[in-house]
C-alpha cells in the first residue's frame, strides 16, 4: 500500500504485527506474506466501498488477517499431505523477521510451530491470539465468530496439545548458555557429545521436501538417531576427510539454533529440551527451498 489513506497508514503501522500472526498460523513466511498482502487489497476495496463502515481498522486488518490465514491454512492441507518426506515450518533468521512479529516470541519457536499442525485452523488461531497477543476469549471469539466459551474451551484443549501451561510462558527450545557449551564440545565435527544428551524417547524430524536426502518418517529412540548420525559422519568423511562436519550457531524463530554443514550444504537444527536439560527432540530442514530466510546465498 503506498495511498496514504486511513487503511492505507493502519496497514503500514499494522503490517509487522499481521505477518507475526500469519507465519505462527501457517509456519511458512512466504504463505504469510502472500496472506498480508491480500489483506492489504481487501482494506483497499473495503475503504473503496464504504469506509464509514469500519469503527477501527486495526482490528478489522487482524479480523481479516486471521480470516484469510485459517482460510490458507485449509488449502494448504492437500498440498502439505502430498509434500515428499516429513513437513517441517520455514525458519527465518531473527533479524530478518519484522520487530512487531518478535515482540512477544510466545509460540514462534519451530518446535511450537511445528506442534501446531495437530490443531484445527480454528484452534491455532485462537491459541495464537491468546498467548502470543494476549487477546481475550470474547476479542477473539468475535473474530472466529464463536462464543466465549467455546473459544476458551479451544484454547484449553490447543495448549494441552501443544503441552503448554496456561499460567506460564511456552516452552522454550535452548538455553542460550547450554547450546554455548555444547557447541564448543561439537565444534570439530564430533556429535557424540551432543547424541550423549538425546534422552531415550528422543525424536528426529528431517525436511528435505524431495530436493535433498533426509529422512521420509521420523527417527524414534535415541539409539536409532544416535545411529543416523553416526552414518551421515561416514558418508560425509568421504566427502571431506578432514571435517566431516561443521557446526555454528545461529538464531531463528527467536530462538538459539545450529547451523550444520556437511556435504556441501547447511541445514537449520532446532533442539528441544525437557526440564533436566537432555534433547527430547530435533528439528533438522535440510530443504534448501525453506532456507532462504537463515542463508540468502545458499545455492539451490
Amino acid at each position: 500500500m503506498t495511498v496514504a489513506t486511513p487503511a492505507a497508514l493502519a496497514w503500514d503501522a499494522e503490517r509487522g504485527r499481521l505477518l507475526g500472526i500469519a507465519y505462527r498460523m501457517l509456519g511458512d513466511f512466504g504463505h504469510a506474506e502472500d496472506v498480508v498482502s491480500e489483506v492489504a487489497i481487501e482494506a483497499l476495496k473495503a475503504e473503496r466501498t464504504d469506509a464509514g463502515a469500519v469503527r477501527s481498522w486495526p482490528a478489522w486488518l487482524t479480523t481479516t488477517c486471521v480470516r484469510r490465514s485459517i482460510d490458507r491454512v485449509r488449502s494448504l492441507v492437500a498440498v502439505r499431505e502430498e509434500y515428499a518426506g516429513h513437513w517441517l515450518p520455514e525458519p527465518v533468521s531473527t533479524d530478518r523477521l519484522p520487530e512487531d512479529a518478535v515482540a512477544d516470541r510466545e509460540l514462534l519457536s519451530l518446535t511450537l510451530l511445528h506442534l501446531a499442525e495437530q490443531l484445527s485452523p480454528e484452534a491455532r488461531a485462537a491459541v495464537v491470539l491468546h498467548r502470543a497477543y494476549g487477546m481475550t476469549a470474547g476479542e477473539i471469539g468475535e473474530i472466529l465468530e464463536k462464543s466465549s466459551a467455546a473459544v476458551r474451551q479451544l484454547i484449553s484443549r490447543a495448549e494441552r496439545r501443544l503441552q503448554i501451561d496456561e499460567h506460564s510462558p511456552a516452552p522454550r527450545a535452548a538455553d542460550p548458555a547450554a547450546l554455548s557449551a555444547l557447541l564448543s564440545a561439537v565444534q570439530h565435527g564430533d556429535l557424540d557429545t551432543l547424541l550423549d544428551l538425546l534422552t531415550d524417547e528422543a525424536i528426529l524430524w528431517t525436511d528435505g521436501g524431495g530436493v535433498v536426502a533426509a529422512t521420509r518418517n521420523p527417527i524414534f529412540g535415541a539409539e536409532k538417531v544416535h545411529r543416523f548420525y553416526v552414518g551421515v559422519r561416514e558418508k560425509t568423511a568421504k566427502f571431506a576427510p578432514e571435517l566431516p562436519f561443521s557446526i555454528s550457531p545461529i538464531e531463528v524463530n527467536g530462538e538459539s539454533a545450529l547451523a550444520l554443514t556437511h556435504s556441501g550444504r547447511t541445514d537449520v537444527l532446532t533442539l528441544e529440551f525437557d526440564k533436566e536439560g537432555r534433547i527430547r527432540g530435533i528439528r533438522q530442514v535440510s530443504n534448501p527451498h525453506k532456507l532462504t530466510r537463515v542463508f540468502p546465498l545458499q545455492s539451490i
